[in-house]
């Protein structure tokens, strides 16, 4: 009998533009408002920024950024006021002044805050939780540019689960609820069916095909790096990637990995693959385009996106994936076989 595995995909999209506008959350109003207007620069005085419930204006400046209309009444929220930032100083006299009443801050931006609470705040907690969870458990998030005229980043997320999918929601529901889990998110099949799923087949497609070697050759031109983070990357630093993978005008995707399990019980040195123990996940950066003459800039764009990268992942040294092929990595610009030229700070070793 055949062990059942369940998938699930989940597509959230993601804040990555941040305007001048902030969102604070209850409890204690009066003090917070008086902070406000005590700790404002009498140069900028920030009164003429905060819109409270009593203000006749208030539900249409909520209103005019809210997208989605499962955030569109203010009542339905714990929303106690908004301040539209007019000065940088208004910016950060709001966050002195909820740290100091114990608010919480939520970021609007200018079109591009699809969910609220924003997708950031998910990716950086699945940081936290991913290398933790069951070892039956494997949960790949996914950030990438969406298509259309708005363009921003996404954050997909898709997971393998040996076991039922009550099993898996009741994981998930405490692990991550904000991912908000429900039974039609999965499907249940055998472990060789979810090759296919894995290779981007529909579900329910033939194992067969998996047979078919490709008959004409690539159409398409594809750059593809790779890093380990050993801590988890900061929002701040998150955003920076985000907005280096905006400049792309192509196909674009981070694919990170989830280690932990049984990888974390295994010491670097105990194999010929380094990257167990003290790993968090693997991050693969795509870059895809059909252009030939637009090569020159992916490459450029990727070189740039593995650069912001670099302060948050491993160093000395910045470790990479083998069978992922980065010909920058161990690579002989001379075109003569040179170890010392090679020996640049990655290290690539094969399982």
């Amino acid at each position: 009998m055949q062990k059942m595995k369940v998938l699930f995909a989940m597509f959230l999209p993601l804040l990555v533009s941040v305007s001048s506008q902030a969102v604070v959350q209850k409890p204690n109003t009066g003090n917070f408002l008086r902070c406000l207007r005590d700790q404002s620069n009498p140069k900028n005085p920030i009164t003429k920024a905060i819109f409270t419930p009593q203000n006749s204006t208030f539900t249409s400046s909520y209103v005019s950024y809210t997208k989605n209309k499962r955030y569109s009444n203010p009542n339905d929220t714990n929303l106690i006021a908004i301040v539209e930032a007019k000065h940088e100083s208004h910016v950060q006299t709001t966050v002195v002044c909820a740290k100091s009443n114990a608010i919480q801050i939520r970021i609007r931006s200018g079109g591009h805050d699809y969910e609220g609470q924003g997708a950031t705040d998910v990716l950086h907690k699945w940081q936290l939780v991913s290398s933790k969870l069951p070892r039956e458990l494997f949960l790949r998030a996914m950030p990438q540019i969406t298509k259309g005229a708005n363009k921003t980043i996404a954050v997909n997320f898709i997971a393998q689960f040996l076991g039922s999918s009550k099993k898996l929601m009741g994981i998930i529901n405490k692990n991550l609820p904000e991912l908000g889990l429900k039974g039609e998110d999965c499907y249940e099949m055998s472990w060789l069916n979810t090759t296919t799923f894995w290779a981007d087949y529909p579900v329910g497609t033939s194992t067969s095909v998996l047979l078919k070697r490709p008959s004409t050759p690539p159409g398409a031109f594809f750059k593809s790096k790779s890093d380990y983070v050993k801590k988890p990357i900061p929002k701040e630093g998150m955003e920076k990637m985000w907005k280096t993978m905006l400049k792309f005008n192509n196909h674009v995707f981070m694919q990170w990995n989830p280690y932990g399990g049984v990888m974390d019980k295994i010491a670097a040195n105990a194999t010929a693959f380094p990257h167990r123990k003290g790993n968090l996940f693997k991050i693969q950066y795509f870059a895809l385009w059909i252009d030939a003459n637009a090569t020159k800039a992916n490459l450029a764009l990727m070189k740039e996106l593995y650069g912001v990268a670099e302060t948050y992942v491993s160093s000395n040294p910045r470790e990479a994936f083998l069978n992922y092929r980065d010909i920058d990595v161990g690579s002989n610009p001379s075109g003569v076989t040179n170890v010392a030229e090679a020996c640049i700070k990655a290290h690539v070793i094969n399982i």
